[in-house]
């Protein structure tokens, strides 16, 4: 059992989600980065997940396109990133997941990345722009590293697709909980309640998290009453880093209050449903 299914498998015996909140590293600097995931790291997260700043991120809104930029002029580089979660996952020890678009990997080169990401104790990779179809090198490379792959499904995903993800994603599948960029939302859609299910219902399959647009504790905890085991919380908890860059102290006070509400509603009250609908 790897570090990230470890950590999934407290939260299930402890009968809550996994927290993972999702931070562009770099962004607003790097030594702020540092002083983020020390707070995150205080307050309880089970797993970290830095995103590597890319000029051209299709895949998310306006809010992590905005930290990326801010983490780019900063001069955070995919080499910087690997030394910031070098260093935390030193000071932590806590799992970490690295979020890239494919080209930083490339230009890097798939052998080199996987290996110093080894170094470092990296747990997890995401290239959201990656499909499973074309990943056989990047997954046989993160194999033989002993690093997870964990590939992304969307409430659009057919069922013969969706198992293909299930069998290659390792640690955890990333569930996407609506059509679109990343950002936040009112509320779930039912496309992202019905994606759950489809997904309980694969056999050996690994944990799953839902991300994108969750931004409120009454979202988390629908998804902990749907079944999911962990939760992803990125542009919320940008935002907050966002609206305080003038006084980023207090701005670690807001994220602290806002993620001790999302763990608060992580906890699972009806487990004994839980348990039942995985019989």
């Amino acid at each position: 059992m790897n570090e990230i299914e470890h950590a999934f498998q407290k939260c299930k015996s402890e009968k809550r989600m996994a927290i993972i909140p999702f931070i562009t590293a770099g962004d607003p600097n790097p030594s702020w980065t540092l002083k983020i995931v020390e707070k995150l790291n205080n307050i309880g997260a089970d797993i970290i997940e830095l995103g590597v700043p890319f000029s051209d991120p299709i895949a998310d809104g306006v809010t992590i396109q905005s930290s990326s930029e801010r983490a780019l002029k900063a001069g955070v580089t995919l080499k910087e990133v690997l030394k910031i979660a070098g260093y935390c996952k030193k000071e932590y020890n806590l799992p970490i997941v690295l979020l890239s678009y494919f080209n930083p990997l490339y230009k890097m080169g798939l052998n080199n990345f996987f290996e110093n990401a080894s170094k470092v104790g990296i747990n997890g990779v995401i290239v959201p722009d990656l499909p499973v179809e074309e990943a056989g090198e990047y997954i046989q490379l993160a194999r033989l590293h002993d690093i997870s792959t964990i590939f992304l499904a969307s409430p659009t995903t057919s069922d013969e697709r969706l198992e293909k993800i299930i069998k290659y994603s390792t640690g955890f599948t990333y569930l996407i909980s609506v059509k679109g960029v990343t950002g936040p939302r009112e509320r779930i859609s039912e496309d992202a309640f019905m994606l759950i299910q489809r997904v309980r219902k694969i056999p050996r399959r690994p944990p799953i998290a839902v991300g994108f647009g969750i931004s409120s504790p009454l979202q988390v905890k629908l998804l902990a009453e749907a079944g999911s085991d962990g939760v992803i919380i990125g542009s919320a908890l940008i935002k907050i880093i966002e609206q305080n860059l003038s006084d980023l102290n207090y701005g670690l006070k807001k994220v602290e209050e806002f993620l001790e509400n999302v763990k608060e509603a992580g906890k699972i009250d009806n487990f004994t449903l839980r348990e039942k609908c995985e019989e």
